[in-house]
């Protein structure tokens, strides 16, 4: 792997003062799979090439619309009618929804007050993005960025706090399960 190599070879400069000519690996037998951000990565990889077009477009559209049904139907399968259309799974769908609206405009409205604060330096779109819908969030922070000015990048900037809105939701949600879990 490439990792794997740096590594080699980092380790062969420190130890030796040079590095090697030539890197041969073996790999054995290999157990793991493509996690979801594997496959975002792999599907932003060939949006943003670009050369690519046909590709490009059936990995936006059709293959993400299958791996999605495949995705629904795979936990769709272990999951009964009775255990999901409850009130208690409704309310959960609902408060998700409502946090998801009070997060993104609690989010606008820290952008703005940070943009008063420093006197214009902070884009308040940038707030928007803290909601944890990686990347989807900072990419609908950039289009609008960009439509507003054609040289305001933001997508760099957005996914600093997209990524901190994982964190948070990863550690509330740890925090939740600690007190109510028991």
């Amino acid at each position: 792997s490439d990792m794997g190599t740096w590594f080699l070879q980092r380790a062969m400069h420190e130890r030796h003062g040079v590095s090697a000519g030539r890197v041969k690996a073996r790999v054995g037998r290999i157990r793991s799979a493509p996690s979801g951000g594997t496959v975002a990565s792999v599907l932003n990889l060939l949006r943003e090439a670009g050369v690519v077009a046909r590709l490009s477009h059936a990995a936006q559209n059709e293959l993400i619309n299958i791996v999605t049904i495949f995705l629904g139907l795979a936990v769709g399968s272990k999951l009964s009618a009775d255990k999901f259309l409850s009130l208690d799974t409704l309310g959960i769908l609902a408060l998700g929804a409502f946090a998801f609206c009070v997060g993104t405009a609690a989010g606008v409205l820290m952008g703005k007050i940070m943009h008063r604060i420093t006197g214009g330096k902070v884009n308040p779109l940038i707030g928007a993005a803290g909601v944890s819908a990686v990347p989807m969030a900072a990419r609908v922070v950039n289009k609008v960025g960009l439509e507003a000015d054609q040289n305001n990048f933001l997508l760099m900037h957005a996914m600093g706090p997209n990524v901190a809105g994982v964190i948070g939701s990863a550690v509330a949600a740890g925090v939740l399960l600690a007190i109510v879990g028991s």
